[in-house]
């Protein structure tokens, strides 16, 4: 992306350019003033810390010796890894300064800053990775879960990109545990090359093997899993006035659609009211479908995961396919579209909705595509 690209360190001096950097994002400024726990984070406010990250990632041969573009795309996640932490920070009982969960709210809020700078959606989707995962590799080889969270960041991103994110951030720090915490950092670097998913996407037999690892604990990723899938269910994704139903009468024609925006209007229900008696109407008729073993579509704004398994999790029951589409569009064109609806979705609604906005990925169904409506 061009502002980052103007504003990432570039040879022979590799200096982070920080007061254009201060004066190019709102959201930099705001984490000036953001305290820390002084246990890990001696160096200061969150905005220190950002910009000593940045300043040792430039320094880093390894970042250095990557191709420009990719340079400018882990450049921005560094920048971006906590961008959460002045909406999540505050001090417990015990006068402990904490800011958890600022890495999946970070995930959110870069979708949608990148979003609204027009970022392509796979560069948008790959530094969002890696901001929701930056402290997997601390303690990574103490989670259970590792090998799909491995694997997970090998298909959104790159295992390799995360490493770096989480060197630069410990470098970034003024903290007594920088050497252990580094060794982990390798240690989880060596262990996604040992499952040969550190610079590449993690390979599966099939997309149903894939599809299955990730809903089955301790499955074989190597398992070429028979597919017995009967129908196909084509699920979308997307924000109010992105265009489903004009994508479902061009590409879905003649097939069932589940469509809660019709339930809505049949059932007299406000977009702002409660939604509770609309899914369980569309639930009831995708198991219809189900049931009989037809192909539909389900479309709905499914714009967070676990709406999403809502619906891809009865259709794996009824061994169906899951096709994800995601559709999206600029955020001007989006709203001009809502606001020419015969019903438009109140914009708090819309508002609402980006700021729980998770685009689906490789690990929520047989196939996933990310479109543009624009």
């Amino acid at each position: 992306m061009r502002v980052f690209a103007d504003l990432c360190p570039a040879p022979p001096h590799w200096q982070v350019p920080w007061p254009e950097i201060r004066e190019a994002f709102g959201w930099v400024r705001s984490l000036s003033g953001v305290p820390q726990d002084a246990v890990h984070h001696a160096e200061g406010d969150v905005e220190v810390h950002t910009r000593m990250a940045c300043e040792a990632l430039a320094s880093l041969p390894e970042w250095r010796e990557r191709p420009a573009s990719e340079r400018v795309r882990l450049f921005a996640a560094v920048l971006m890894h906590d961008v959460a932490k002045p909406s999540c920070t505050q001090t417990d009982a015990d006068g402990r300064i904490t800011a958890r969960g600022h890495s999946r709210r970070g995930d959110l809020m870069v979708r949608r800053i990148l979003w609204e700078l027009g970022a392509p959606v796979a560069w948008r989707e790959h530094v969002a990775a890696l901001v929701r995962h930056h402290q997997v590799p601390f303690w990574a080889l103490e989670r259970p879960d590792l090998r799909q969270i491995a694997f997970r960041v090998s298909l959104l991103a790159r295992n390799d990109d995360l490493a770096l994110l989480a060197t630069a951030d410990i470098l970034g720090r003024v903290c007594g545990d920088t050497g252990e915490i580094l060794d982990n950092v390798a240690l989880y670097a060596e262990y996604c090359a040992e499952q040969r998913c550190l610079d590449r996407p993690r390979a599966f037999p099939s997309d149903h093997a894939r599809f299955w690892f990730f809903r089955k604990p301790d499955r074989d990723p190597d398992y070429a899993a028979y597919d017995d899938t009967r129908l196909t269910v084509t699920v979308l994704s997307g924000l109010p006035g992105v265009g489903k139903d004009h994508w479902i009468a061009e590409n879905r024609p003649g097939l069932p659609v589940v469509s809660l925006d019709r339930l809505r209007a049949s059932m007299g229900v406000s977009p702002a009211g409660d939604q509770r008696p609309v899914a369980a109407a569309a639930h009831a008729l995708a198991r219809e479908h189900l049931r009989a073993g037809r192909s539909f579509v389900w479309n709905a704004t499914n714009v967070s995961r676990m709406l999403r398994e809502q619906c891809t999790g009865p259709i794996a029951d009824y061994r169906g396919r899951v096709e994800l589409v995601a559709l999206e569009a600029p955020p001007r064109v989006l709203r001009e579209r809502n606001r020419a609806r015969e019903a438009p979705v109140p914009d708090a609604v819309v508002d609402r909705l980006v700021r729980r906005w998770e685009t689906p990925d490789p690990t929520e169904g047989h196939r996933v595509r990310w479109l543009s409506t624009a």
